[in-house]
């Protein structure tokens, strides 16, 4: 495979003709110092390429992936989804000119699906933009929910016909996955691109099972986390993008603004192989895991009271379980998963998600199968109504552009006292990392009820500057 994978194959010539480095990194390549921690941690610069890149196999890596998902441009990243999703944003919002008094960019709009991760987020607040909320669908007999319609998009572009682009997040968190084709449509109709957060999509497009990938379907740019479902190291993602709505060079410039200048090779590498893999092997591979799923997915659905999302518009590959109707505590059944070396993406009060890969086979589907239906059986009880999740129930009041909010002047108040106030925080259950609160938003005693009731059934709310949320930053 290393034939057909630049990086992979320059991190092995590495690994075989080890040199003696005068650059960084500062462990020179030996593990006796601390220990294998540092195997395998060879830098792009001088390490998998010259200093001077003039190997570009960085480059050659990326020209196949491009090729692989369709797209014109794709770049690599080490930073995770978090990172290429605000290049997106950045990219947006550059060359548009707005600045406002204080000679910050300004408050360009776009219109952006609620549901979307604190990364993108966070996108607005480093490019100056401004949310227009869309939200999805909730599904009443789950609580979880789907993808945003496009009829949502298109009244939201007619309410600010000024905004420079669609964000949404799809397949969701959850595994929910929306009509892309339909959205594209939307943002095209209002002259804008549409870019979809992708990050628990990388499989998509590449087994006649699965969903086809946002690019096939018409968006403009996409972001993959290729350590998600694909076997590549963690923080390994891609941004592809197409066509002549989202500027080539200012997509650079925002992935170089906001990218380490010193990649870790291993992540590239891995990136690469991962790609090289699916080219070769996808279909095999999601095939058999494909399979594996179908199977489980069969035996929890005879499990009386618990709820398997299935159907066409559900990832085949994610395994995601309702526990109202059986009575039983996620987090009780989380602990016995625990127990049996079988970690969960997300456990919460109502919900068990199980993420598969490609690396998946019969037998660890067959373990974590049968020790969650024990641990069901163990802890039943009454049911429970089904209530949506603690990201999904708030509509935001947006008083100030998030960037605005974010360099505030602020003050530190008492969590009911800040009741009215302008957060300056962004605070969200995590996972999944959808905010309940964001810069530059009120508020409110539905938003604090909502906290407070994510606490209560087992969820850690994350980002907040007072970890134990006794008190919150607002705006002064």
């Amino acid at each position: 495979m290393r034939a057909s994978a630049p990086l992979l194959d320059a991190w092995l010539r590495f690994a075989e003709n080890p040199p003696t480095p005068f650059t960084i990194p500062g462990h020179k390549q030996r593990h006796d110092l601390v220990g294998d921690v540092v195997a395998g941690d060879v830098p792009l610069y001088a390490g998998l390429d010259t200093m001077k890149l003039s190997r570009g196999v960085l480059a050659e890596a990326e020209g196949l992936a491009a090729r692989l998902w369709g797209a014109q441009v794709c770049r690599f990243s080490v930073g995770g989804a978090t990172h290429v999703n605000q290049s997106l944003a950045l990219a947006v919002a550059a060359g548009s000119g707005d600045v406002n008094a204080s000679g910050s960019p300004g408050n360009g709009s776009v219109v952006i699906s609620r549901t979307l991760h604190r990364s993108m987020l966070l996108g607005l607040v480093l490019a100056g933009l401004t949310p227009v909320w869309v939200f999805p669908e909730i599904d009443p007999l789950t609580g979880l929910p789907l993808g945003v319609r496009p009829d949502s998009v298109t009244a939201a572009l007619q309410q600010c016909p000024q905004a420079r682009a669609v964000f949404v997040g799809d397949p969701s968190y959850v595994g929910t996955v929306g009509d892309i084709r339909g959205l594209a449509e939307a943002a095209h109709a209002g002259a804008v691109p549409l870019i979809v957060d992708a990050a628990w999509a990388a499989h998509f497009g590449f087994h006649p099972d699965l969903p086809r990938h946002p690019l096939q379907l018409g968006a403009d740019a996409m972001v993959v986390s290729a350590h998600k479902t694909l076997p590549a190291w963690s923080q390994a993602a891609m941004v592809l993008a197409n066509g002549q709505r989202i500027d080539p060079a200012a997509l650079d410039a925002g992935v170089e603004a906001t990218h380490t200048t010193s990649p870790a090779g291993a992540i590239l590498a891995s990136i690469d192989a991962a790609r090289a893999l699916l080219e070769r092997d996808g279909a095999a591979l999601l095939g058999e895991a494909l399979a594996a799923v179908r199977v489980a997915r069969a035996e929890l659905c005879g499990v009386e009271g618990l709820v398997v999302l299935d159907g066409a518009h559900v990832d085949p590959l994610k395994l995601t379980v309702v526990l109202s109707g059986t009575g039983a505590d996620g987090i009780a059944v989380e602990n016995d998963l625990l127990a049996a070396g079988l970690p969960v993406e997300a456990a919460e009060r109502d919900m068990i998600v199980a993420q598969v890969s490609l690396a998946d086979t019969h037998d660890s589907l067959g373990r974590l199968v049968e020790t969650l239906v024990q641990s069901v059986r163990r802890h039943r009880g009454a049911p429970r109504p089904v209530v949506a999740g603690a990201a999904y129930q708030i509509a935001p009041v947006t008083a100030m552009p998030p960037r605005e909010a974010f360099f505030a002047p602020t003050e530190t108040v008492e969590l009911r006292r800040a009741v009215g106030r302008v957060s300056v925080e962004l605070v969200a259950p995590y996972p999944p990392g959808i905010p309940v609160l964001a810069p530059g938003e009120q508020i409110t005693e539905g938003v604090l009820d909502t906290l407070a009731k994510a606490r209560a059934d087992g969820v850690r709310v994350a980002y907040a500057a007072d970890r134990t949320l006794q008190t919150l930053r607002v705006v002064r």
